[in-house]
Formats: C-alpha cells, structure tokens, sequence
C-alpha cells in the first residue's frame, strides 16, 4: 500500500514472538481447563442445575443466571474458586439461595443448563443439609433451633424432634434433616450461630445412601419417598443353573432381589 511505512526485522519478529506466545498461552489454558474442572470440588450451584457433566458441558458461562439473582446469591467461578471456571455457584455462608418463586436464574439460562422444567423452587436439589451433633448447640443441650426457624420448608425438609437426656430432666431438642425434602437453598447453615456452621449444605452423593429399589418398607405407604429412593447401578444378574430331573420348576424371573417376599411379609418363622 502506498505510504505505508515498512515493517523493519526486528519488530517483524518481536510480533512473531509475540503471537508465538499467545496461541501457546491460549493451547495451554485449553489443555488445563478439562484437568481444572475434573478437579474443582463439589459446590452448591443455581436451582435446576443439571447434575455433574452434563451441568458443566451445557453450561455457556454467559453470567445471565448471575445478573438475574435478585440477592447476588450466584457468582462466576475464577481460578481460584472450587467450581469449574465461569460457571455459577454460591456460598450458602454468605449469601444462601432465598427460593424465588419466579426463579428467575432458571428463566434466563439460555441452554438448558439450568432445567427448564424446574418450575416449582420446592423440588430444587442445590444440595443437602447435614447437621454435625458434635458442635450443634441443640445437641449439647441448649435451646438454638435457629436452623428450624430459618428453614423455608419448616416442617418438610427440617423437624425437631425431643431426645431424652441422660444426666438431667431435661430434653434435647435436635434438628432432623429429611432429605427428600431439602432443597440445598443454605439458609440454615447461613442462620446457624456458631463459629463453624454445625450445619452445612453438602453433595447428596457423598452423604445419602441408596436403600435399592428391592427393599419395600411394606408398614409405610407405596408413595413415601423412603420407597422411592433413587436407584443405584444396575445389579449383575446371577447365572442361571439349568434345571435337574426332580427339581422344582424355577420361579418366574422378576426384577426383585431373592427374598424380598420374605423379608417384607411378617411370618418370619
């Protein structure tokens, strides 16, 4: 082009380095950022939020979830945060998810990241609640149940119930946590007064158990959620032994557990 001033060798090359550089920066972050996310710890995410990978892989990081929370509840994971970078998540200490009626942060997820069909904040599963009885005022005996209180789903996801002491008259008064009620919003771990919250929102995958859909609790309705709970991996089934002259036929296969019938029905003679 004309007038335009030639391009010496030495800032020729410094630009050279200078885009050698950058795209090996750029290769390096990309190569980190699957080994960072397989790493980041578990965390509270927004109502609706998918579960594990498929959260982080439908997630755009687009921030529209954050700048919808009406309390900045939601913040964008840095570096340096324990959620995979740019995804959103929250620290029930600090700022709990207050359970919107509307849930706004659901509405302005544009990928499905946060599910679409959560449109009642009651059957949101942020988390789990845990209570330590170790440091749980109500289990040394004092009257707290600030978690009771501050709990949204009072009655639901959190009870107290009395249990007898052994060195005096008096009773304590313990908070219970039901699971299949908890939506993980923080509030009472948010509430709880002492130093260390002796209540915490917890990954439900490390602290609740599976009873197996085999096991029927036959004196509690078929619709309690104690025979609901969700199913844990496939069993092996057991090899069949082809059946010898004289034997009794082989019972109709089923997908129940050997001895079901047995252990629900009372005749235990």
């Amino acid at each position: 082009m004309a007038g335009a001033k030639p391009i010496g060798r030495r800032a020729f090359l410094e630009a050279l380095m200078a885009s050698g550089c950058a795209a090996a920066v750029g290769a390096f972050a990309l190569g980190i950022a699957p080994v960072r996310e397989s790493a980041a710890r578990w965390c509270p995410r927004p109502p609706g939020a998918l579960a594990g990978s498929d959260f982080t892989a439908a997630c755009a990081r687009c921030g529209r979830c954050v700048e919808a929370c009406p309390y900045d509840t939601l913040r964008l994971a840095g570096m340096r945060d324990p959620a995979p970078v740019g995804t959103p998540w929250f620290i029930p200490r600090e700022i709990p998810c207050y359970m919107c009626q509307d849930i706004p942060c659901v509405k302005a997820c544009p990928t499905g990241a946060l599910d679409p069909q959560l449109t009642d904040i009651r059957d949101a599963r942020m988390g789990v609640a845990v209570v330590d009885p170790n440091s749980c005022l109500s289990w040394q005996g004092l009257r707290c149940e600030v978690c009771f209180r501050e709990c949204p789903e009072t009655g639901r996801a959190l009870t107290i119930e009395t249990h007898p002491r052994g060195i005096s008259a008096h009773a304590v008064f313990v908070p219970v946590i039901h699971p299949d009620a908890c939506t993980g919003c923080g509030m009472c771990e948010k509430g709880c007064p002492t130093d260390v919250p002796a209540i915490r929102i917890a990954d439900p995958a490390n602290v609740l158990g599976t009873i197996g859909k085999h096991y029927r609790l036959g004196w509690l309705d078929e619709e309690d959620p104690k025979n609901l709970r969700r199913e844990g991996p496939p069993a092996t089934p057991m090899p069949k032994e082809p059946a010898s002259s004289g034997s009794s036929p082989a019972p109709a296969s089923d997908d129940t557990a050997p001895g079901m019938d047995y252990l629900n029905s009372e005749d235990l003679l």
